[in-house]
């Protein structure tokens, strides 16, 4: 026997320090010494007083295959701690006979410690692999999925030959159809064959992303194959990605998403991928925004369109702004304003055009405004935002356009409509004489003409006629004079409140007094007005 071996073996003694002991029996299973006498003393060191040297007998004992040290192992393990995990580990180490008695322990401990055993076959190379497989089929799931954890650890440093008989191994185990495998063992298998990234596992994982498999089953089967792409799938596996998509569940939409995200969109796949707008999930409705938004087709954009009304704003929001991009988008856009069915909603699109506005077709433009005059007549709030699309296009041809539309209503003696139309052109400050004119004498001729003071302190039409005898009174009372649709009602209405005025606007009361009087000069309202000129000192 080699001396260094005996020299070990006594540094082993109990009545050596227990450093000395502790060391001895780490070089010893470093060296991987194969003597009787050590391994007499390696077994008297696992039943050591010292925490640290029973730590390391009990990993040199594995380290060495010392089979006779299984039964200590093996009851260590049932003690539990630290020292029951590092038993375990050791007795798988010591070939088949130690890995059976293992798996028969296994079912008598308690679970915390079952998964220990289970843990521990894992590891137990080539003499417990089918063992290790097995651990994954229990029927705990605590133990299953401890058990895949540990395998999966393993697999990098794990010997190509053990790799090799471990695939097919798994892959047969979930192609069983005679034998249904339990939730958890299912999600161990599919863990350990997606760490192994074997071509030969494909099948049986893609046929796991669909029912009638549970969710929990889907969603791990999802998250393997999204690892394989971008690699072109299937017409089939396509198939399934979209079925999965479309699904309510997230935890398997979401895997799903995932792995559409890495796949480029083909014409071919287009109707596919457009079915994604349907989808309850408004992750699947984002993506499809991002993969097909660019695309400007009609049904694209018709697809997108539908998106506007969704209750979550964001998705509105990003539809908008795809559509606002595509020449199709921009055409339905604008035809969904003329259909919008509030206010706030057709400021939404009219703020989403209103970039690009000036490039609609002549046509559209033509309804926009048709419809704009319709909301005007009607007194419908929806007309701000399409005249303030409008006015982003070309303010001056709008004011000029409805300007003419007043004009023509008033000739058709539609006043009142004609009076919405000036209203619209009055809000703004920088609206002109001709304008606010038109506006005086449309208003006096829709007044209510009350005398009293009061009243005629609070007509909108007097107000106007204020702003343009400012600067316009010749004009002004040239064009009221040749105002033959005015009556000798409007007149005397207006003449009797502007002659109790002084300067300008007196003249101009007593001008349209005398209008009255040479109007008709023997009526009650010529009369009157001789007697409010008279009292004005205006005659």
């Amino acid at each position: 026997m080699d001396i260094s071996a005996k020299k070990l073996a006594r540094l082993m003694r109990a009545d050596q320090p227990i450093e000395v002991r502790g060391s001895a029996v780490v070089v010893a299973a470093e060296l991987g010494v194969k003597d009787a006498e050590v391994n007499a003393e390696l077994l008297e060191r696992l039943s050591d007083e010292s925490d640290a040297v029973r730590i390391q007998a009990i990993k040199a004992a594995g380290k060495l295959k010392l089979t006779k040290a299984l039964p200590v192992l093996l009851e260590r393990v049932t003690l539990g701690g630290e020292e029951a995990k590092l038993s375990a580990e050791a007795a798988a180490k010591l070939g088949a006979e130690a890995v059976r008695k293992l798996q028969d322990l296994m079912h008598t401990v308690p679970p915390g410690l079952r998964r220990v055993v289970a843990v521990a076959l894992t590891g137990a190379g080539g003499a417990g692999t089918e063992a290790g497989v097995q651990v994954l089929l229990d029927k705990d799931p605590q133990v299953a999925a401890a058990s895949a954890s540990a395998m999966v650890g393993r697999i990098p440093t794990m010997p190509a030959e053990q790799k090799a008989r471990l695939v097919p191994e798994l892959v047969a185990l979930l192609a069983d159809k005679k034998t249904k495998l339990p939730t958890a063992s299912e999600l161990s298998l599919i863990k350990v064959l997606a760490a192994l990234n074997d071509p030969a596992a494909a099948d049986v994982v893609w046929d796991r992303t669909v029912p009638p498999y549970p969710p929990e089953v889907r969603a791990a089967a999802l998250q393997v194959v999204g690892g394989w792409l971008p690699a072109s799938p299937t017409k089939e596996q396509f198939r399934r990605l979209f079925l999965c998509a479309s699904e309510t569940g997230f935890n398997v939409v979401a895997p799903a998403l995932m792995a559409l995200n890495k796949i480029a969109v083909t014409d071919k796949m287009l109707p596919e991928w457009a079915k994604l707008f349907t989808a309850p999930d408004m992750a699947a409705r984002k993506l499809a925004l991002e993969k097909l938004g660019d695309r400007d087709t009609p049904e694209v954009a018709d697809a997108i369109m539908a998106q506007l009304d969704h209750h979550d704003r964001n998705i509105g929001e990003l539809a908008r702004k795809k559509l606002s991009k595509l020449e199709h988008g921009r055409e339905r856009l604008g035809g969904a304003l003329l259909e919008a069915k509030t206010a706030d909603e057709a400021w939404q699109l009219a703020r989403s055009v209103a970039s690009f506005a000036a490039e609609f077709p002549e046509k559209l433009r033509e309804s926009i405004f048709a419809r704009a005059g319709k909301y005007v007549e009607s007194g419908d709030p929806r007309v701000d935002p399409l005249l303030f699309l409008l006015r982003e296009v070309d303010s001056t041809k709008l004011r000029d356009r409805l300007f003419e539309q007043a004009i023509s209503l008033r000739k058709k003696k539609d006043y009142d409509a004609a009076l919405k139309y000036l209203k619209v052109l009055t809000r703004d400050p920088s609206a002109g004489y001709p304008i606010r004119l038109e506006a005086a004498l449309c208003g006096l001729k829709k007044s209510v003409k009350e005398i009293a003071a009061d009243s005629r302190g609070n007509d909108p039409c007097l107000r106007l006629f204020e702003q343009t005898l400012g600067n316009h009174a010749a004009e002004t009372l040239k064009t009221v004079e040749a105002a033959k649709w005015l009556d000798e009602a409007d007149l005397f209405y207006a003449g009797f409140h502007f002659v109790e005025r002084l300067g300008t606007e007196k003249e101009f009361g007593a001008a349209l007094l005398r209008l009255v009087v040479k109007g008709s000069p023997r009526s009650k309202a010529a009369a009157a007005a001789k007697n409010k000129l008279k009292s004005a000192a205006a005659d």
